[in-house]
């Protein structure tokens, strides 16, 4: 599904990467070099007045404070379709841990979890020698013994919810 942007948001988006796109090439260095240069020229003009100064203080604090709010949304656009294609590849990848996906919603401890548990497996493989294949097969399997806890879990969970809510009439009624 496409969603399309209209308004102000979409321009607003096509504006900052158009910005952030020519901000990060080498025209933009060199123009701002060339500002500097002018200014740095015109200091003895100016007597390297406070006004002077001021002129170059204002003018970088204004750009770097709008582009900022600029490349950070074009940043913000560019990881979110790239995350979204991630987790694309992972869901239509057979042999992809679908557990995986939405990572980007777990906090830093997890993640961190998640980082531990990929080099350990790296190091295992490494030390022994182990094949591709054989890694993945342990992968799978060992996802597919927690899924088969967690929903062993869940369904314990939803026989207690269910006990914990019967009617107390009912039971009488069955055992009497």
């Amino acid at each position: 599904m496409v969603m399309s942007h209209t308004g102000f948001d979409a321009r607003f988006a096509r504006f900052a990467s158009h910005v952030a796109s020519w901000a990060g090439r080498p025209a933009a260095v060199i123009a701002a070099g060339l500002v500097i240069i002018i200014w740095a020229v015109t200091g003895p003009l100016f007597g390297f007045s406070d006004f002077w100064q001021l002129t170059i203080n204002t003018g970088t604090t204004i750009v770097t404070f709008l582009m900022v709010f600029v490349i950070q949304n074009s940043q913000n656009r560019d990881s979110r379709a790239i995350q979204i294609k991630l987790d694309e590849l992972i869901r239509a990848t057979t042999h992809a841990h679908n557990s995986l996906l939405d990572l980007e919603e777990l906090t830093e401890a997890d993640l961190e979890k998640f980082r531990e548990h990929y080099c350990r497996l790296a190091h295992h493989a490494r030390k022994h020698g182990i094949e591709l294949g054989d890694m993945i097969a342990e992968l799978e399997a060992e996802e597919k013994a927690i899924e088969l806890k967690r929903r062993q879990s869940q369904r314990a969970e939803r026989r207690k919810e269910s006990v914990a809510h019967s009617d107390p009439h009912k039971k009488t009624a069955k055992t009497q």
